[in-house]
This record gives structure tokens, sequence and C-alpha cells, in this order.
């Protein structure tokens, strides 16, 4: 479930990364961070990988991702 912490936690500054959404106070896109999830990787090795990274900024990736499929977005499939 997104909660307010969660949110306050992505930034979308079209100054920075070309506007993608990243994780507060980084560069770390959450789109990067979803990839090495859907990779295999754990919130350990993020956290380890990124040591400026923390528990609740996966979390909040995770709750970011959660809110665009709820949103009222048409997803085409790809053939």
């Amino acid at each position: 479930m997104v909660n307010a912490s969660n949110t306050e936690r992505i930034v979308i500054n079209p100054a920075i990364c070309h506007g993608k959404p990243i994780i507060r106070n980084t560069r770390y896109l959450v789109e990067g961070i979803l990839e090495y999830l859907t990779g295999g990787d754990t919130f350990e090795d993020l956290i380890e990988t990124f040591p400026d990274l923390q528990k609740e900024d996966i979390l909040a990736c995770v709750a970011f991702a959660a809110t665009l499929m709820n949103s009222h977005h048409k997803v085409e499939p790809v053939a």
C-alpha cells in the first residue's frame, strides 16, 4: 500500500535524469532499482551495492510502480 512516507521518497525533477522518477537526494532511477529487483537482487543486495540506499527507498520504488499500475492507463501487448 502506498503511504505518504513512501511517495515523498520519489522525486520527479525535469532537471535531473531527464525528468525520470528517482529516489530523493540521489540519481538512482526508480526504473533501475525495479530492474535490479526483477533480475533477482534482494533488498540486502541493493543496500550493499548502494550504501546510501535505505530499505524504505526500495519499498517506495515498488509502491510507485504499484501506483502506476493502478492508474487508468491502457497497456497494449507487444508482438
